[in-house]
């Protein structure tokens, strides 16, 4: 038969090991969340560089052209760089919801995975 001395030592070692168990769990769920929010974060970048280069390009190709036709190349960036400007100023004030909410919403969901 054991002494309440053995049984509470061997209590002990099982807390111990079950400590140990649970914080070696925390760190792999903590280590998991954070690489689905870094691989997601890396992936939806380098989206969005591609993109900026597109639409930067694009911006390029459009203020040349309407620069040739208005007979000076300067009017045409002049042109785009209004419209980025109104284009830019609408999402600051009327969409920062639109944006800041899914931005949020996917952090918190790739961490409560």
């Amino acid at each position: 038969m054991e002494t309440p001395f053995t049984l509470i030592e061997e209590l002990y070692e099982r807390g111990e090991a079950y400590g140990k168990k649970s914080i070696e769990l925390a760190k792999l769920k903590g280590l998991e969340a954070t690489t689905g929010i870094v691989t997601n974060l890396i992936w939806r970048l380098s989206v969005v560089l591609v993109l900026s280069l597109f639409i930067m390009i694009l911006n390029l190709g459009i203020a040349l052209w309407l620069g040739e036709l208005l007979g000076k190349s300067y009017y045409g960036f002049f042109i785009v760089a209004g419209f980025n400007l109104v284009l830019g100023l609408v999402l600051h004030f009327f969409l920062h919801n639109w944006i800041k909410k899914p931005v949020s919403d996917i952090i918190i969901s790739q961490v409560l995975q």
